[in-house]
């Protein structure tokens, strides 16, 4: 596989479980491009849940989906759900769901600020957010 190949797909992953937690009604979803700054990860894709079940909800849709879509299952899962944080590695990408108040607690987006951030398209029907039609289109 090509770099270019390998570039683009992981992208889509990142994209992807993008569109997962907004289809589960995540919010300030960012997805930052960490292929020049790290070395284990292309893209950190990044949300926030309302609770900690909210958070579960959107990890679990997340396994799920790309488990059935792409036969992909996390190569690590950290669920600190007490904690508000859930991690899942995918290697090329990795999801992190928080709460509100770890997310301000870790600030990724702060510490990660010269990390290139994926955009997105706006909302098309406005009800959950701006992913929410590419996730059940």
């Amino acid at each position: 596989m090509s770099e270019s190949d390998k570039t683009a797909r992981s992208e889509a992953l990142a994209r992807r479980l993008a569109e997962l937690a907004d289809s589960k009604a995540a919010s300030e979803i960012v997805v930052l491009n960490m292929r020049e700054l790290v070395s284990y990860t292309d893209f950190l894709t990044i949300c926030t849940a309302r609770n900690e079940r909210q958070a579960r909800a959107i990890a679990d849709e997340a396994k799920l989906r790309l488990k059935q879509e792409q036969g992909l299952l996390p190569s690590g899962s950290e669920a600190a759900e007490a904690a508000g944080w859930i991690v899942l590695d995918y290697l090329d990408c990795v999801l992190h769901v928080f709460t509100e108040e770890e997310r301000q607690r870790y600030a990724l987006e702060d510490l990660w600020r010269e990390a290139p951030r994926l955009e997105f398209p706006a909302a098309g029907d406005g009800v959950r957010g701006p992913l929410y039609g590419a996730a059940h289109g």
